[in-house]
This record gives C-alpha cells, structure tokens and sequence, in this order.
C-alpha cells in the first residue's frame, strides 16, 4: 500500500475530473508518495499543523502510471514516485489526516 497526502479540496477537484494531477507532478515530473513507515516522518516534516488534509491509501498494483522507487532527497530511504497522472480507481480508501492540538500528526491516526 502507498500513501500520499492532498488537500482535501485538490482530491474533490480530482475526482469531479477523474484523476489526481498535482502541481508537482507538472513540475518534478511525479507523485511523491510513502510506505506505511515513513509516512508519519512525511506528514509532520511537509505538513506540520496543516489541516484540511486527506490520507490517500493506493493500491500499489491497481496504479497506472509508472512507480519508482527512489531516494531523490538524500534521506537514505527509497520513496514511491508515481510517474504520471494518479488513476481515481487506484485509491481503495480516502481518510481525513489531522495533526493533534500540537500540529504533529500520530502513528495511531492511520487506518490500515
């Protein structure tokens, strides 16, 4: 299972269009995503005290679009890079993503 984070309006808009093209796939080329361990580390480094957002859980096999596995920021760690327009049918589960009172988001706040 991959995971990506949106803000909830973007996904809405995705889903009225049919698939999910942020602004940084124009940009650098992908969609950057995580596995169930990393995605905690993502939320509260990118998104600390962000709210309005959505956990999307993707199927990794049901994608379309080409997936790599990369270490492209030097974290030591190979993230999944989805290389091109998200299919809606590939997300099997939509959650609301809060950070607590703090603005830190928790490792029981996701559904597996």
């Amino acid at each position: 299972m991959l995971f990506h984070i949106v803000d909830r309006e973007e996904w809405s808009r995705a889903i009225r269009s049919g698939s999910y093209q942020p602004d940084l796939l124009i940009s650098e080329g992908f969609i950057h995503c995580s596995d169930i361990h990393k995605i905690i580390f993502v939320a509260n480094e990118f998104y600390r005290g962000v709210k309005n957002l959505a956990l999307l859980h993707i199927e990794e096999r049901k994608v379309l679009a080409e997936i790599k596995w990369e270490d492209l920021g030097g974290f030591d760690y190979e993230y999944p890079h989805i290389y091109g327009p998200l299919n809606i049918d590939a997300v099997v589960a939509v959650q609301e993503f809060s950070p607590d009172e703090n603005g830190y988001f928790q490792t029981a706040d996701i559904i597996a």
